[in-house]
């Protein structure tokens, strides 16, 4: 396990050299291998944790050197339209099971607590969590699937898929495009990637101390009417 997660790190930490590496050595597979991992991240409930923001934009640093061999139109194309399908048959699973998963305790398939958060930033947010999800890792994935466990409407999600879908893939390869070949992201290129997952993360951190918060005034506020009314009881007596 230890390697396993060294082993991400390793690749998450140095993206750019293994990225170079494989568009060298698979060619046009080289679009296949990134449509399918964009794919699987946002399409497959079970792979929450495979790299979105950070791949994106090692990408479009990667397609800036001529060099790679990559076309940025239809790269840009493949991953859009991953992301967009991949939301879209989320959002069927997750209409398809129906709220009966959230009766369930954690198990191998599903993570039930990574439901909830999800749930509660739907909740929060209305049909515009589609779109705001689309930069939280784990949120992303999970956002798609509650809404379709939730009914909701067909068309409103479709809008918000494509819309967030676009800024979102659009956004992180067009930076990693005009940024990366800047001479300092390459000295630091380790440190932007890191950066980049640090940043996408808080808005999961940010909903994680919200939710503990909740729970803990819910249990104050449980506390207080159990207490008033053993003091009404005692008045009564």
């Amino acid at each position: 396990m230890v390697q396993f997660l060294w082993t991400v790190l390793d690749t998450v930490r140095h993206m750019d050299e293994h990225l170079a590496r494989l568009a060298a050595e698979w060619g046009l597979w080289m679009y296949a291998l990134l449509f399918g991992i964009i794919f699987a991240e946002t399409g497959l409930i079970i792979l929450p944790f495979l790299p979105g923001d950070s791949l994106l934009f090692a990408v479009g640093a990667l397609m800036a050197n001529e060099d790679s061999g990559l076309n940025p139109w239809l790269m840009f194309v493949l991953l859009f339209v991953a992301g967009v399908v991949g939301d879209a048959v989320n959002y069927g699973i997750g209409r398809w099971i129906g709220p009966k998963v959230f009766s369930r305790e954690d198990s191998w398939l599903l993570n039930r607590d990574h439901l909830l958060k999800a749930q509660r930033f739907y909740v929060k947010h209305g049909g515009k969590a589609i779109f705001l999800a689309r930069f939280a890792p784990i949120l992303r994935t999970f956002a798609p699937f509650v809404a379709g466990v939730g009914q909701m409407n067909l068309w409103r999600f479709w809008m918000f898929n494509l819309t967030g879908g676009l800024c979102w893939v659009g956004g992180f390869l067009l930076a990693g495009f005009y940024f990366g070949h800047l001479e300092f992201v390459k000295k630091n290129f380790e440190y932007v990637i890191v950066g980049i997952v640090v940043v996408s993360l808080l808005p999961v951190v940010f909903e994680w101390v919200s939710a503990v918060r909740e729970g803990r005034l819910e249990r104050q506020q449980s506390e207080l009417a159990q207490g008033n009314q053993g003091t009404d009881s005692g008045s009564s007596v």
